[in-house]
């Protein structure tokens, strides 16, 4: 199954507000436990750059993960960068 690697900055003003809404979205994935799906995110070192990791289905229909889109282009400096990937291994302890 191909993986999906998504990478972008946020605006400075903008990316706290991004981080709250990715954990809101974490916390639905908590809840809801959507099976076949691997998510991660990351927010690098400069404190805007962000990257999600999605390999499977099922994400996109979680009402926090809407409300995250919603407003994602304003939020944005720069250009989404998606990628497909192949998932050689993971691990989780």
């Amino acid at each position: 199954m191909a993986t999906a690697v998504f990478r972008y900055q946020t605006k400075p003003e903008a990316a706290d507000e991004n981080l709250i809404l990715i954990e809101k979205v974490f916390a639905e994935l908590t809840a809801v436990a959507p099976a076949n799906l691997t998510y991660a995110s990351f927010r690098l070192d400069d404190g805007v750059t962000f990257v999600h990791v999605v390999d499977g289905e099922g994400l996109t229909d979680l009402a926090a993960f809407q409300k995250f889109q919603r407003d994602l282009a304003d939020r944005f400096d720069g250009d989404l960068v998606r990628e497909e990937a192949t998932r050689i291994g993971s691990y989780s302890a």
